[in-house]
């Protein structure tokens, strides 16, 4: 039996006034799912019902795209839910689901498949990050991003700067502040911006965190060799909805991949547990090499 609007939105949409609307469109689309799985219904035939392509229902059935209310009332038609109270349910949570998150305001910086991650990221009370590039963005020092942004050639780096400033906040969030553990390449805080000012600040801001209960920061030492995370950076999402899945975030040059099958979620999570527990040092060694990277700075 599918979820049905009156069982979730009230617990959902009081949760999305501090956390947006992207986690809306997540339990709107999974139970959008359920119905068309309840009548046997395949995700093309629900496209023709529309008049678009299975790959839009996809898109809807994920949360990455907003809803039309004539798209919900003819899915919700072909899928034989026809009691108007039940109706107006589901196209109630998919006018809330559509009004904007804050990050609306950046949407002309930011490409489309980053600005669902910062809906998700918003939405989510259990981050993993492994990253060997750039110190994650949720533990970045405003002038070490302004480094980064400002090798972009577009005039917009103090926007993006506030951008990433305003996504930190969800770390101060009282009550439910997210829980973020972070395994990062010892080479990504080795190699710190020339400036000394910049990198001394960054890597205090780092010390201060990890004081924080909610998050943890391990160090993957050069001295580790290759690992099975070869593959690049990743971040894995958790929400406190049961009905919503978790997401795995793949970033690349031009787009981004969206992962929520179980047997993709279960090979990160392995991963990522093995990266903690095997190949990065323990928690209680990161503040030793923070502090010796700092008495190494001029």
């Amino acid at each position: 039996m599918a979820i049905r609007p009156d069982q979730v939105s009230p617990a959902v949409a009081e949760l999305s006034a501090a956390r947006g609307p992207t986690v809306l469109r997540i339990a709107l689309g999974g139970q959008l799912r359920k119905l068309r799985e309840e009548c046997g219904i395949t995700r093309r035939v629900a496209g023709e019902a529309l008049r678009a392509s299975e790959t839009k229902i996809t898109r809807l059935e994920l949360g990455q795209t907003g809803f039309k209310e004539r798209d919900v009332e003819d899915l919700l038609t072909l899928y034989r839910v026809l009691d108007p109270d039940e109706r107006e349910g589901f196209l109630d949570l998919a006018r809330q689901a559509n009004q904007p998150g804050w990050w609306h305001r950046y949407s002309e910086l930011l490409p489309p498949w980053f600005e669902t991650y910062v809906g998700l990221e918003q939405a989510a009370h259990r981050i993993r990050i492994y990253e060997n590039q750039y110190i994650p963005g949720l533990f970045q020092t405003a002038d070490y991003a302004r480094y980064i942004f400002g090798l972009d050639p577009r005039d917009e780096t103090q926007h993006l700067v506030d951008m990433r400033m305003r996504r930190q906040r969800i770390l101060d969030r009282t009550p439910d502040a997210p829980s973020v553990w972070a395994v990062v390449d010892e080479h990504v805080l080795r190699r710190q911006p020339p400036d000394p000012r910049v990198a001394r600040e960054q890597l205090e801001h780092l010390l201060a965190l990890i004081e924080r209960p909610n998050i943890t920061l391990q160090v993957l030492p050069e001295s580790a060799g290759p690992t099975p995370a070869e593959g690049g950076s990743f971040s894995m999402l958790r929400f406190p909805e049961p009905e919503l899945p978790d997401i795995v975030y793949l970033e690349q040059l031009t787009g981004a991949l969206y992962l929520d099958k179980r047997s993709d979620l279960q090979h990160y999570r392995k991963l990522m547990d093995l990266m903690g527990a095997v190949y990065a040092d323990p928690p209680e060694q990161t503040p030793v090499l923070l502090n010796k990277l700092l008495d190494a700075l001029p």
